[in-house]
This record gives C-alpha cells, sequence and structure tokens, in this order.
C-alpha cells in the first residue's frame, strides 16, 4: 500500500516521536522513507538590518548544522531499525516545501502538540497547515 513516506522533521521530541511511528510503520510495510528537515532563512522571515547580516550568515550557518544532526540522527534511527531512509535539509518556508515535496510520496508522516487557542494562533501548526494543502494521505501523530 504505501512504498515511500516522507517524514518531515524539525528535530524537535514531539517530531521524533513522529518519526519512531512511522519507522515502525515503515518496517511493518516494507516501505523506504526519507526525511526532511526544511530550514527556512531567518533573513527571509524577519527584517534584519544590514549591519547585523554577517550574524544573520551565522545564524544561518548554525540552523543548517542542526537540520544536518537532526538528519543524521533520524538516519541513524531507520538504520538501527532496518528501514531504508534517505534525508535532505531544503531551504524554504516549511509549509510550502514540504507540500512540494511531499508530491514524490505515498505517505507523510508528521507530528503536532496539538495545541488549541491562543497557543495555536500565536505558534502556528505547521502540520495543520500541510494538512490542509497536500494531496497525499498525512499521518498525524499526536505528541506528549
Amino acid at each position: 500500500m504505501y512504498k515511500s513516506i516522507l517524514m518531515p522533521t524539525d528535530g524537535s521530541p514531539c517530531s521524533f516521536q513522529a518519526l519512531e511511528h512511522g519507522l515502525g510503520l515503515a518496517k511493518a510495510l516494507g516501505a523506504r522513507v526519507h526525511f526532511l528537515y526544511v530550514l527556512e532563512n531567518p533573513a527571509q522571515a524577519i527584517w534584519i538590518a544590514p549591519e547585523s547580516v554577517p550574524y544573520g550568515l551565522e545564524l544561518l550557518e548554525d540552523l543548517r548544522k542542526a537540520g544536518e544532526e537532526t538528519i543524521a540522527k533520524a538516519l541513524a534511527l531507520a538504520q538501527e531499525r532496518g528501514v531504508e531512509a534517505t534525508g535532505e535539509v531544503k531551504e524554504g518556508v516549511p509549509i510550502p516545501t514540504i507540500v512540494e515535496a511531499a508530491k514524490g510520496f505515498d505517505l507523510l508522516v508528521m507530528g503536532t502538540h496539538g495545541r488549541t487557542g491562543l497557543d495555536k494562533l500565536l505558534l502556528g501548526s505547521v502540520t495543520e497547515g500541510v494538512l490542509h494543502r497536500v494531496g497525499v494521505p498525512v499521518l498525524v501523530v499526536r505528541c506528549r
């Protein structure tokens, strides 16, 4: 049924709970997985004064390193469980980047905190944004 699974991750404990769940499913189905870490460039998300550009570049490299470490950890988990996996760090805006990437997969597995009210309004939800825009089935793992 599902032979290729996309698992976006931000490195949070919640996203790793979803990865654990997704890897169990992939193992049972004999599916391959692809981990995706979306690196949002802080210079595009917020206004940065010209004098702070060197710090912005340093921040971007730190974020890229965190993304690469997250993908490495996810790949190690997949290997431990005997699941064929690949991974990448891709620069972009999370929701549209994940939606575009999902087009090449049979299933998307993501975690959510299940926030409500003001928390949801202020923090937003990448998972919810993806869920309303993606054309493939989505397995949402509620994190505790």
